[in-house]
């Protein structure tokens, strides 16, 4: 059985053992299960409360152990990380990945990541993301924006279609060195290979909510999710297989004819000099799996960030003002300019509301591992070999051992020393965001220039006020995008 069912049906299980609820039929418990997945990831929350924080589901076959405990997720994630790998079922459902940064372990994982951590830190590729923000904001997003607010009655927008757009373009540009510009100021037009990526995303949750046998056969006759899947990643391989043959012949002809790169700069051509400087030759095959997964982790990360912090600071206006203040102060003037990397590090009470919603609302809301042999965790909770152990980063997010009793409460001063001069720093597995340890996430730093660069520009320029009666609930995903998106008037600051 996948992971995302074991995770709501054992938090429901627990739950139910744990209240008045375990007197109920099973008739009536099936009903509460239907009626209730929506509020999977606050239920677990809850039976995790109830729990002390870590419990064991059992069933023939499966034996998992969910915790949200921070001394269990640096025992995992580094203490004995080598011993606590992916596994071979998060490889078999998010198999369109491929051989990329997300499903790899082992030597061949450590290769990828030394890689990427070396490209991510140089200088080449800091210019070319600033360079690409600032064109995306200044020609995308912003006039974008100013329609809005310049439309009869102020037009009614989706800003997390608008910020999987923006995102979409940043990426492929960062990645591929190609724009397929999906966010224009005079239409949202439609992608086809841009549409198969969310098709594809919703087919594979569908892989976590069904049992594998299920899923399987699926695929072996092509029918329902699994058709569509399989017609989704056929569209987009097409899109990225096509920007890899492309990119090759480029750099097999600037090789033969010995030309300069003349400042340009792209990941994909990056990783196929790796092959020159002494690196084993990469297949077209990895490069496809490498530049999906860049493109996966990067849209979405960001996106999910930033329509979760822009509709928290909408609620809290006092926060809204702080950061506004904060922003003017450090523009030197009243009107709105792109930031640089240093003056982004300068927005430290903008940094401590983007890091509050990510603590309430983190992009991937579970991180989970498979023990290569049985083990005792600090929680004094036995995990079997094979067995999993799940992280739900939602619920440490919300634990009041961990942020205490105001846990709830979207304060971005929490991430403040006393006096507000700079950000405090707190453990990553108390903070599972971005993971822990030797595996976590790479793109920490890109994740934060976006939202603060992003949200920096749109609140300086535009009130965002929510539509009235729009309701804004988690989607039970992989991702933590909003269930029915980020409906909003803007209006343009004066």
């Amino acid at each position: 059985m996948s992971t995302i069912i074991l995770l709501f049906f054992s938090a429901l299980l627990s739950l139910l053992l744990l209240t008045s609820i375990a007197n109920y039929t099973r008739a009536k418990r099936l009903i509460f299960l239907l009626r209730n997945a929506s509020q999977a990831h606050d239920l677990v929350t809850r039976s995790l409360k109830l729990s002390g924080g870590t419990f064991v589901f059992k069933i023939p076959f499966t034996h998992c152990l969910i915790t949200s405990d921070p001394q269990n997720a640096h025992h995992v994630f580094s203490k004995r990380h080598s011993d606590f790998p992916k596994g071979p079922e998060f490889k078999d459902i998010l198999e369109a990945l491929g051989e990329g940064i997300f499903n790899s372990d082992g030597e061949f994982g450590l290769t990828q990541r030394r890689i990427l951590h070396s490209l991510f830190n140089s200088t080449q590729f800091e210019r070319v993301l600033m360079t690409t923000l600032r064109r995306k904001l200044e020609l995308g997003l912003l006039p974008v924006l100013d329609r809005a607010a310049s439309a009869a009655a102020e037009e009614v927008i989706d800003l997390q279609d608008v910020f999987k757009r923006f995102m979409f373009d940043s990426i492929c540009t960062t990645v591929l060195g190609f724009d397929p510009n999906y966010l224009t100021v005079d239409l949202l037009p439609d992608l086809p290979y841009a549409e198969a990526y969310d098709d594809m995303e919703e087919a594979v949750f569908y892989r976590h909510i069904m049992p594998e046998f299920w899923w399987k056969l699926q695929r072996w006759l092509r029918v329902g999710e699994e058709r569509k899947l399989h017609e989704a990643w056929e569209k987009f391989d097409g899109f990225l297989y096509e920007r890899v043959k492309l990119k090759r012949q480029s750099f097999n002809r600037k090789i033969e004819h010995k030309e300069t790169e003349h400042g340009e700069f792209d990941l994909l051509t990056a990783f196929m000099r790796a092959a020159e400087d002494g690196e084993e030759e990469k297949s077209d095959k990895l490069m496809r799996d490498t530049a999906f997964n860049l493109i996966a982790a990067g849209r979405d990360t960001v996106t999910v960030t930033l329509v979760w912090l822009l509709w928290l600071v909408a609620s809290n206006p006092e926060v809204e003002k702080k950061i506004l203040e904060e922003i003017k102060a450090n523009l030197g003037g009243n009107r709105w300019r792109f930031f640089g990397v240093e003056e982004l590090n300068k927005l430290v009470y903008l940094q401590g509301a983007v890091c509050e919603a990510l603590r309430l609302y983190p992009p991937v809301p579970f991180e989970h591992r498979t023990a290569a042999e049985t083990e005792t965790l600090p929680s004094g909770h036995t995990v079997r070999k094979n067995g999993r152990v799940l992280f739900s980063i939602y619920s440490m997010g919300r634990m009041e051992e961990i942020w205490g009793g105001d846990w709830m409460v979207f304060r971005p001063e929490r991430w403040l020393s006393p006096d507000g001069s700079k950000n405090v720093h707190i453990p990553s597995y108390k903070f599972m965001t971005f993971a822990a340890g030797p595996r976590a996430c790479l793109g920490k730093k890109i994740t934060f220039v976006h939202a603060k660069q992003v949200a920096s520009a749109v609140l300086c320029n535009y009130k965002v006020e929510v539509v009235e009666g729009h309701r804004v609930s988690p989607a039970v995903s992989i991702v933590l995008f909003m269930k029915d998106g980020l409906k909003v008037r803007v209006s343009r600051r004066k």
